[in-house]
């Protein structure tokens, strides 16, 4: 581990903090002092001969062949046959944002190819998670008898087995993690599959959207080895890359490799709102500049989430399909409107869950459950209770049958959606699968408690292990005058940041707090000096109860250096920079 930054080896919030990269390191690749984004991207893992192809992430330097995954040929022959023929196709998605990307995507490229598609979301309440059997057959008698089920279904053994029998075909597009044995779908596309290649293997971190878009690859290739553009235009699959970002940040994947080339280059399509529906969401969520990663995970994908946690499941879709622009703005404002319902009731559980945390002593996991909880918000109070404790946390509504429908969130090195399988394999829950950050579960509510010692004991080693590794990682120490736009500018281009690619964390100080106070619920926010004369606004957000913020709403008058992430304010008459907190240590 690289040396304590600042010399500081326990902060306010109780951390060290350490340079992501040594300086060492850094000597030995004889760098420029002034080469940042050369210093980012080898802090972030780049290898040195991999430095211009990181720079310019693009499809054309990191996409897969789509071949290289078990049952892409054969989906594609299938989608291709159906397209030919012109079968009525139906996409199966989930009800969160990377499934309706997913639906979305592959709805607007059969539509171009002149399919009759449609795309069916399950209610959330009444329905759950993935396929059911009733609705397989209740949509192939319909007239669809070729369901693609995108984000779900690599668990759904039971509904598939039920589709055959009544004469439907089905094709999986998933990512999360599979068991031994496989549903008898036609075609179960997944690089999580534990009988795939090493090098397919590696692009496991793809959200669902990912998988999709590579389908959408091939199913093109595949009609154009046949013929079938001859005498007409191929769909411009790289229009729909905006859809592709923005599930993939959404749903948290990982922004390396393959990812990052997708975000990056889907950030360039949707600056162009050729997508209806996005651009409505944009407008409705008062994002007039080219939108980020960071407008994706909060500002967009929220909203549609909102649909399928507390209003109709298939908005989202039903948005990011539309080409009636008053349908879009309609359904983008409701959007809006059931996001703030969504706020409302998340803060009401999430209090209520904290409560019980307490009740978890030492745990390595998290287990919390109560009756009436909205099992729509249950994944984000999990994210919350993660945020707050350090370890992973797993939140269960019970409904009045003694059922609960559970949501968890991991912490790095803990590969939760695994220990979620391993325990549904020996009969503790109902139903339940996800991936390494993120789970779901059914589990009957006399069993939480058998639950929660499994989870410890299969996790414990893994999230000590993960805990003494906590630190908090810094890649510069800036001066206070240089918390400023050009900073943010400077760091744009070893973007996009987010999950495994995290944006420059910065130390600065020593500055005096001039300011502080309580914005909104719980955020505090704070104008600081430093002693160059510089003055920025630095925020910490849902910090007011905790033991940072308390402490720097008493602080005026100590110095302090403060560490976060600097963020552009373009709010006011002329642009300026805030620090986005996350740490403080004292100065004097």
């Amino acid at each position: 581990m690289s040396e304590a930054a600042l010399g500081i080896t326990c902060s306010i919030a109780g951390q060290s903090w350490r340079w992501r990269r040594a300086s060492a390191d850094m000597a030995a690749e004889n760098l420029a002092p002034d080469d940042l984004v050369t210093q980012l991207l080898l802090a972030r893992g780049v290898a040195r001969d991999d430095l211009d192809r990181q720079r310019t992430p693009t499809l054309r330097g990191f996409m897969p062949d789509p071949s290289l995954f078990r049952d892409m040929d054969a989906a594609a022959a299938r989608l291709a046959d159906a397209v030919e023929r012109r079968e009525a196709v139906t996409i199966f998605g989930d009800y969160d944002v990377d499934g309706a990307t997913s639906a979305a995507l592959l709805v607007r490229l059969l539509r171009a190819l002149g399919t009759t598609v449609g795309a069916y979301i399950p209610d959330r309440l009444m329905e759950g998670y993935g396929p059911s059997g009733a609705a397989l057959v209740k949509i192939g008698e319909a007239g669809s008898k070729l369901i693609v089920t995108v984000d779900c279904g690599a668990q759904a053994f039971e509904a598939i087995a039920e589709a055959n029998a009544a004469g439907v075909e089905v094709i999986v597009v998933d990512h999360h993690q599979c068991a031994t044995s496989l549903p008898a779908a036609l075609a179960l596309v997944n690089p999580n599959r534990l009988d795939e290649s090493p090098d397919a293997a590696v692009h496991g971190n793809l959200a669902a959207v990912g998988v999709a878009f590579l389908l959408g690859a091939a199913l093109l290739r595949t009609l154009r080895a046949r013929g079938f553009f001859a005498g007409r235009e191929e769909p411009a699959l790289i229009e729909l890359l905006d859809l592709v970002a923005l599930g993939t940040v959404a749903d948290v994947a990982r922004l390396t490799g393959f990812n990052r080339a997708l975000v990056t280059q889907g950030l360039k399509v949707m600056a162009r709102r050729g997508n209806i529906g996005l651009a409505a969401l944009m407008d409705a969520a008062r994002l007039t500049r080219p939108p980020g990663a960071s407008d994706m995970g909060f500002a967009l994908g929220p909203r549609i989430n909102a649909g399928g946690r507390v209003g109709k499941s298939d908005l989202g879709v039903r948005l990011l399909t539309t080409d009636d622009p008053q349908e879009a703005a309609d359904i983008a404002q409701q959007l809006c409107r059931l996001n703030e319902e969504r706020r409302t009731i998340e803060a009401a559980v999430l209090d209520e869950a904290l409560a019980a945390s307490a009740a978890c002593g030492n745990a390595p996991v998290a287990i919390v459950a109560g009756e009436g909880w909205h099992p729509g918000v249950i994944g984000i109070v999990a994210g919350r209770l993660k945020e707050r404790l350090h370890r992973p946390a797993i939140v269960i509504a019970v409904d009045a049958d003694g059922i609960g429908k559970g949501s968890g969130r991991s912490i790095s090195g803990v590969d939760l959606g695994a220990a979620i399988l391993a325990a549904k394999e020996t009969g503790l829950l109902v139903a339940g699968g996800g991936h390494a950050m993120a789970a779901g579960l059914t589990v009957a509510a006399d069993r939480v408690d058998a639950l929660g010692a499994f989870l410890s004991d299969r996790l414990a080693a893994d999230v000590e292990r993960a805990s003494g590794e906590r630190a908090l990682l810094i890649d510069a120490v800036l001066a206070p005058r240089g918390i400023s736009p050009l900073w943010c500018d400077a760091i744009e281009s070893a973007g996009p940041y987010g999950a495994g690619w995290p944006a420059p964390r910065v130390a600065t100080g020593p500055v005096r707090i001039v300011e502080s106070g309580i914005v909104g619920t719980d955020h505090v926010r704070l104008i600081v000096a430093g002693d160059d004369g510089a003055r920025f606004k630095a925020v910490a957000f849902r910090s007011a109860e905790t033991v940072l913020g308390q402490t720097l709403l008493g602080a005026r008058g100590r110095k302090l250096w403060l560490v976060g992430r600097a963020k552009r304010d373009d709010w006011g008459s002329r642009p300026a920079a805030e620090l986005h907190l996350e740490d403080a240590a004292w100065a004097d």
